[in-house]
């Protein structure tokens, strides 16, 4: 036997075995459209996370269009990789290929079912290891205005969200910060993790995960466990705003709060700062109805404090004037009696000053005269005229001495009426006229 002899034994067998069409529950593990209008893919069933069984499966081009729309049209999900689909199969043998499973048509109803057990057993799994609450212990700050916003630039709402915030009437701030992440598919819970970690690191008031309206199967990726874990466990607070008022997430479940529409989320932060507004506009008009109270008490306080004070001036302003009264009389008194003690002072002592400086001018009139005559005595002129005469040496200098004369020195003599000059024939001394004497 050949091979092809047993290839054909086989796809007889295989038509024998299974006749008709059957319906098989497994997962999209690849989908490939082709040019051509076939899309060829592998069905995949598994246990424990290990493949148990694959095969390759096609639709043919004539029913991959009618398929695929009515999927959508019914899940609101396009058929892709990672979907557990119910499909009717035929079972079909090829020499060249093998076995394959030819789908003619979809149980979009059984998809839809599949994801409600998955998420029912997810938020069992999240209210067990105690990750619902988790974020509710958190406390969003009084005036969050530093926010950052986890969705995709073209998400559906994100524009009227980023308008409705920050271009209300009351001129609020806030810092608005996009993460782009994917949100819709089987890599969205990935990207929104990696976007919620990268917000998370950084200094934000709360961390806003958005997305507009969609289908189910659209927005099945905010019933990931490990996107629920993620956002349970974030230390920042997160608020989401997933789909429409009809359709609540685990991703809400777990958040922090959870809005239904951008316009919602908006309005919970701009509420926020509009509380705070009313709370220091009550403040105020508290604190100005207590400053009017308090001014209008001190008021009176100080009225009547006026009042005592003004009395209380009044009498001791009497009480001083009385007093002063009696003291300018007394300072009168004494000061009169000053003034005449000072007079017979004044004029005791300026009689003593007359007579002190009579005494004085009559000694300093006898001083002069005394040096007046002596200046007199001492005049040459007056001991001339008694007949002395003045001799003066060779130097014109007054002899005192016949010392300082030798015999044929010039000498001067001054007398009273004139002057002579003579010639020194002797000198004769004391002591040599005593030795002649003797």
């Amino acid at each position: 036997m050949d091979l092809l002899e047993l290839q054909a034994r086989i796809k007889e067998s295989v038509a024998d075995a299974f006749p008709g069409k059957y319906w098989v529950k497994a997962e999209i593990a690849s989908w490939s459209p082709r040019s051509n209008g076939h899309c060829y893919l592998s069905l995949v069933q598994t246990r424990g996370g290990k493949s148990v069984a694959e095969s390759r499966a096609m639709i043919w081009k004539w029913n991959y269009p009618t398929l695929t729309r009515y999927f959508e049209e019914a899940t609101g999900q396009r058929l892709q990789a990672g979907i557990t689909v119910l499909v009717r199969v035929q079972v079909a043998f090829s020499e060249l290929y093998g076995m394959a499973l030819y789908i003619d048509d979809i149980d979009a109803a059984f998809t839809l079912g599949e994801q409600a057990l998955e998420r029912k057993r997810n938020i069992e799994r999240l209210q067990k290891d105690g990750y619902m609450d988790m974020q509710k212990e958190l406390a969003l700050p009084d005036i969050p205005y530093r926010l950052a916003v986890i969705t995709s630039k073209t998400a559906a709402g994100y524009q009227d969200f980023r308008n409705h915030l920050l271009d209300n009437p009351e001129g609020y701030a806030f810092r608005l910060d996009l993460f782009e992440a994917l949100m819709q598919g089987e890599q969205a819970p990935s990207s929104i993790m990696a976007a919620l970690a990268e917000a998370s690191a950084r200094d934000y008031d709360a961390i806003l995960i958005l997305r507009g309206g969609g289908s189910e199967l659209d927005l099945a990726c905010f019933d990931d466990y490990p996107l629920a874990v993620s956002i349970a466990t974030c230390p920042v607070p997160v608020v989401t705003a997933i789909g429409h008022d009809k359709d609540v997430h685990i991703a809400d479940m777990v958040a922090h709060q959870a809005v239904k529409t951008p316009t919602a989320l908006a309005d919970l932060f701009l509420g926020a700062l509009r509380a705070q507004d009313a709370a220091l506009d009550a403040l105020r008009d508290r604190i100005a109805g207590s400053l009017l109270h308090l001014v209008s008490r001190e008021e009176l306080r100080i009225k009547s404090a006026d009042s005592a004070l003004r009395s209380a001036v009044q009498r001791r302003i009497g009480a001083l004037e009385m007093l002063l009264q009696r003291s300018i009389g007394r300072i009168s008194k004494g000061l009169t009696q000053k003034y005449a003690d000072v007079a017979r002072l004044r004029d005791a002592a300026l009689h003593r000053l007359q007579f002190a400086a009579q005494a004085r001018c009559s000694a300093e009139y006898s001083a002069l005269a005394l040096k007046e005559a002596l200046i007199t005595g001492s005049d040459p002129r007056k001991i001339l005229s008694l007949g002395y005469v003045l001799v003066t040496g060779k130097d014109n200098k007054v002899l005192k001495t016949v010392g300082k004369v030798a015999v044929g020195d010039r000498i001067g003599v001054r007398f009273q009426d004139g002057s002579l000059l003579a010639k020194v024939d002797e000198v004769f001394s004391e002591t040599t006229d005593k030795s002649q004497t003797a």
